[in-house]
């Protein structure tokens, strides 16, 4: 028997986070600015008003996206149109699908139903990630070559070198923590890092794997193309990169889709090495006895809001802090320094578990 129940709150689930982390985009355009003019003594966005009301710069994101709907859609005449149009699409879908399998609070029981926390339930939580994001690299290369553009090639081909290089640190730093918790389930890694270790330490990823940690970070950056390994966008060298022909709107999908990488990165870094929804020193069980079962979901939900944002915030200000790597050195410290600490990290991890 069709389930109908279960299928709605799966659809409203879908929504809600999508239109979410939609709409977390302009606030981040806002909080880079914000952030970038407090880095460097500026003012920021301060001028664009409605009625008067500027509310700090909130303003400028919507006349943003005035700009990119009215702005001309031009398409090259020596651009191969067919995949000109599909590469941003390639881009886009992969990013606002990998949110499906994060957890963002503990199982929700209402009357008598229990309902997870996550859009999808998969047995292949983190291998579902990987899977679509190593799909981003598509629609990168997919612009850079249908733009017809020497200097989009260039971007192109330089992003998916990156990336691909990257892939392999990405997903070796995380094998340490499938080994400790026993899962590639994410709502199971985040429960499992809900013990104390000695008794006072959150057994969170970061205690128990503090070097894949950095490693993942890092390779998180680096996937993103933020600084200081956005070489594909070197502006002095290569315009933007993979999309310097791209106008309006879907110049903004491809904008869109960098910053849902963020978002992203950061949920992940929160799920796998900072106990998720975990709040520290305080059982989940123990939590829903005292508060009760909706006052406890959204202490979950702020305590995984807040640190998301809080890397988020990372993002920004290691981009406005940092300089840009060069090309040979981005790809040397992937291969010859991020990889092998990867393998050693790895190494040394399975032969603690063996003895323990």
């Amino acid at each position: 028997m069709t389930d109908w129940t279960g299928i709605g709150i799966s659809l409203l689930k879908a929504f809600l986070v999508f239109f979410g982390v939609v709409n977390v985009v302009p606030i981040l355009v806002w909080a880079e600015r914000r952030g970038s003019a407090f880095i460097q003594h500026r003012l920021g966005p301060n001028r664009v008003n409605i009625a008067g009301i500027t509310l700090f710069g909130l303003v400028q994101p919507l006349a943003d996206v005035v700009k990119f709907i009215w702005k001309e859609d031009y398409v090259p005449s020596h651009a191969n149109r067919a995949f000109y149009v599909l590469a941003p699409v390639m881009l886009l879908i992969p990013a606002a699908m990998t949110f499906a399998v994060i957890p963002f609070a503990d199982d929700l029981v209402i009357a008598g139903r229990t309902i997870k926390m996550q859009v999808a339930d998969l047995n292949v939580g983190i291998l579902y990630v990987f899977a679509l994001t190593s799909l981003a690299v598509y629609g990168i290369v997919l612009a850079g070559w249908s733009s017809n553009n020497k200097y989009s090639l260039l971007g192109a081909i330089r992003s998916s070198a990156q990336m691909i290089s990257y892939e392999l640190a990405l997903g070796l730093s995380v094998v340490g923590i499938l080994m400790i918790y026993a899962s590639v389930q994410l709502d199971d890694i985040v429960r499992g890092q809900g013990e104390l270790l000695f008794g006072i330490l959150p057994k969170w990823g970061v205690v128990t794997q503090p070097v894949a940690f950095f490693l993942f970070l890092a390779a998180i950056f680096a996937e993103s193309n933020r600084l200081p390994f956005d070489l594909p966008e070197a502006e002095n060298e290569l315009v933007v990169g993979y999309h310097t022909e791209y106008s309006a709107m879907k110049f903004a999908i491809f904008f869109m889709a960098e910053y849902m990488a963020m978002v992203t990165g950061a949920m992940l870094i929160v799920t796998l090495f900072f106990g998720g929804w975990q709040i520290p020193w305080v059982e989940s069980a123990e939590l829903k006895a005292t508060v009760g079962e909706i006052p406890a979901f959204l202490l979950q939900l702020g305590a995984f809001s807040a640190k998301v944002l809080f890397f988020l915030w990372l993002f920004i200000w290691v981009r406005w802090t940092l300089p840009r790597f060069r090309y040979d050195q981005l790809m040397r410290l992937g291969w010859k320094a991020i990889l092998p600490l990867a393998l050693a990290n790895l190494f040394v991890t399975g032969i603690v578990l063996y003895f323990t």
